[in-house]
């Protein structure tokens, strides 16, 4: 198995629906475009990661949104060094076809007093579902790494959320710890590092809204 050195997770830059939640309304989701200030996010992180790489090989799996993969695209990453692959399961969490502004406060409202990861929204899905996705992503992952010429580097591009959920997949971190974490920002990143003792340790922690309240021993 030829895992790789560093799993590198990206959240798009900002889009026009981070700054103007009446857009939902007009246009799907996966079709929003990045603002500029996004675009230039993007072609920051995009230096950052192209200095980490250097020379060497990425494997590049990008949900099926405009907005990840405008990011992708502002990265600059040399073609003839990457493999790209659009992979569905790193969507953003669904929250419905058109989305009714207000319909939709209200129903925030609703999941910050039950819980981000269990509760479901009325036409979309529940933290719980894409954490169930995710897991399903990460078996499939797994599984190339068993490919002897597997690239030194991973590269995901996707959303805030769902990067929470892979790391809380990965690191089997509790529900509470989840509750706990706030969205990483527009272009940010998080890198799993494989240390000598072949486990994987995260660069740097996301930030940390509350204490965690677990249930039970787990947490």
């Amino acid at each position: 198995m030829s895992r790789p050195r560093r799993i590198v997770l990206v959240r798009h830059g900002e889009s026009v629906g981070n700054v103007d939640d009446t857009v939902y309304e007009r246009e799907p989701d996966h079709a929003l475009a990045l603002t500029g200030t996004g675009l230039r996010q993007a072609e920051r992180t995009g230096e950052r990661l192209r200095a980490l790489f250097g020379e060497e090989r990425v494997s590049v799996y990008v949900s099926p949104y405009r907005r990840t993969h405008d990011t992708l695209r502002a990265f600059r990453l040399d073609p003839e060094r990457i493999r790209v692959r659009e992979e569905p399961r790193l969507r953003e969490q669904d929250w419905g076809n058109w989305q009714e502004r207000e319909d939709v406060r209200l129903q925030k409202a609703y999941r910050d007093a039950y819980g981000h990861f269990f509760y479901r929204f009325a036409q979309g899905e529940s933290g719980a579902d894409v954490y169930d996705r995710v897991g399903a992503f990460l078996e499939s992952l797994h599984r190339s790494f068993e490919a002897p010429d597997h690239p030194p580097n991973v590269l995901l591009v996707t959303h805030g959320l769902t990067m929470r959920l892979f790391c809380m997949r990965w690191f089997h971190w509790t529900v509470a710890e989840f509750e706990s974490l706030s969205n990483p920002g527009n272009g940010e990143t998080r890198a799993l590092l494989l240390g000598e003792d072949g486990r994987y340790t995260l660069d740097r922690p996301f930030e940390r809204w509350r204490t965690p309240e677990p249930y039970g021993g787990t947490g």
